[in-house]
């Protein structure tokens, strides 16, 4: 098969390796957003909780399997990746996981999907500046900040001997949800509010990260990308 010139367009791949797939930063988007939603609205049960994890884990799955590694890299990161995850619903699900260690592993899950895309959002930056793509990939990392700080807000309440909000007792997943976003956005309905000194200090770091990050992060990728639009 005869070479590319040295000026001709990258196959499929845009790294020099066909047959590469191409990013679903939408796809992941979009998945984040459900996860959102769903946590919020769905009653604080072991079945709700091993679903929002599971629809985390897709993300995570697309994320690792669209991205620029090998082919056979790929695919065994993300069949390990679905295999622990689909043992840790089922345990979920069935119930048999300390409501702690739930938490600690919605922690988990969630915070490698922000470091996995930062990784290929960087790559596709640099090849294709600011598209729709890497923008759904920013807001996919917004996204799974605020969900971040839902769980640990979570894993705090459930190891601490004090009730994590002031005016709540008692409080569910979709509290925690709607909470730190509240919180991530800056909003502060008022309605929660945090009742420990561990509490205050968390509030105040995700205010910051939250305001940080649309500041600089996505003010600056939307701004690039309506100007790129315009030309």
């Amino acid at each position: 098969m005869a070479a590319l010139p040295s000026d001709a367009p990258l196959p499929a791949g845009g790294d020099g390796s066909p047959g590469q797939p191409q990013f679903r930063y939408p796809a992941v988007l979009a998945l984040m957003l459900t996860t959102v939603v769903f946590l919020i609205a769905a009653p604080g049960a072991n079945w709700s909780s091993a679903v929002g994890i599971a629809i985390e884990a897709s993300a995570l799955v697309i994320t690792v399997g669209t991205s620029r590694e090998r082919e056979s890299v790929r695919l065994r990161r993300a069949a390990v990746l679905a295999a622990a995850v689909l043992a840790a619903v089922i345990l979920i699900g069935l119930g048999v996981v300390p409501r702690w260690l739930i938490f600690a592993a919605g922690i988990v899950v969630t915070a490698t999907i922000p470091a996995a895309l930062i990784q290929g959002l960087l790559r596709l930056l640099r090849r294709e500046g600011v598209t729709f793509n890497a923008v759904a990939g920013s807001l996919a990392i917004y996204l799974s900040t605020g969900l971040i700080f839902a769980f640990i807000v979570g894993f705090v309440a459930q190891v601490g001997s004090t009730p994590y909000f002031a005016q709540h007792a008692t409080d569910t997943q979709g509290d925690k949800v709607y909470y730190s976003f509240t919180v991530l956005t800056t909003t502060g309905f008022g309605d929660f509010t945090p009742a420990t000194a561990v509490g205050h200090s968390l509030a105040v770091i995700e205010m910051l990260v939250g305001q940080l990050y649309l500041v600089t992060v996505i003010g600056l990728l939307i701004g690039n990308f309506a100007s790129r639009r315009r030309t």
